[in-house]
């Protein structure tokens, strides 16, 4: 057993706190920032600097707002009794699902009025996206939140606030989530794909990992899955239908078929 004890605040100046959470957004916006101006460098990316950095911006704002709206649905009383919750970002509480809608919805905006490929772009994304995700993750367990369910083996831990040692969840989701990344790279510098087959496997992939991730998570079952792996299904019935009805070929491909 591990008992949970580390502080989520990194540096603190007087009422002002810097915490590890809000430092994973940084992380990933500079990490997005940097994998667009190396695609930019190696011509699969048509955009100047200045759209890069606008670009950027307005994903940032969208994963923002999205993963906010989405959290309402995991704790519909917190915020609806004190809306002024919806705007404490630093204390965590911000939904994969709606965080996903909230950065292609901008994506998608903003490539229809720059007249780019989406599908490429979304490719190009997919990596530092999953990327920051995965260390979100961690920042999660950093502050002791979407705790496992119980669970007595060596590597369990005792989170602040909750009874019993639990799976640590939320690093089974990060590991999830570096061995997927692992494979977006890959399939990116592989075989030259159809433009989406990277996103479609970011949809599928996490989609089917979080299914079985949230298996060890404290959550409310609704008809035996959590609103997450409901979600999840979504996303991974989709990305089968796509994959079957236009990436035929290139999981030929994959499998040395063609």
């Amino acid at each position: 057993m591990w008992v949970h004890n580390i502080n989520p605040v990194l540096l603190q100046f007087g009422s002002l706190e810097i915490r590890y959470y809000g430092i994973v957004y940084v992380i990933g916006f500079f990490l997005a920032l940097l994998w667009m101006f190396h695609m930019k460098k190696r011509g699969e990316l048509k955009l100047s600097s200045d759209d890069i950095w606008d670009m950027l911006f307005w994903m940032t704002v969208g994963v923002i707002v999205g993963s906010r709206v989405f959290e309402v649905f995991w704790e519909p009383s917190y915020y609806l009794s004190n809306p002024l919750n919806f705007f404490k970002f630093w204390q965590g509480g911000m939904s994969f699902h709606g965080g996903f809608v909230g950065i292609v919805a901008a994506a998608w905006i903003y490539c229809k009025n720059k007249k780019l490929n989406f599908w490429k772009v979304a490719d190009i994304l997919s990596v530092p996206t999953l990327f920051a995700l995965a260390l979100g993750r961690i920042a999660n367990f950093t502050n002791g939140e979407l705790v496992g369910r119980m669970f007595e083996g060596k590597w369990c831990v005792q989170f602040p606030g909750y009874s019993g040692c639990r799976h640590p969840s939320t690093l089974y989701a990060a590991g999830k989530r570096f061995l997927v990344t692992g494979w977006l790279v890959m399939v990116t510098f592989w075989k030259e794909f159809k433009p989406g087959f990277v996103f479609w496997n970011f949809v599928f992939w996490e989609g089917l990992g979080r299914i079985i991730v949230d298996f060890y998570r404290d959550d409310v079952l609704w008809s035996g899955f959590t609103i997450g792996q409901w979600f999840s299904l979504v996303m991974v019935l989709v990305a089968g239908v796509v994959f079957i009805k236009i990436y035929k070929e290139d999981w030929k491909k994959i499998f040395g078929l063609k």
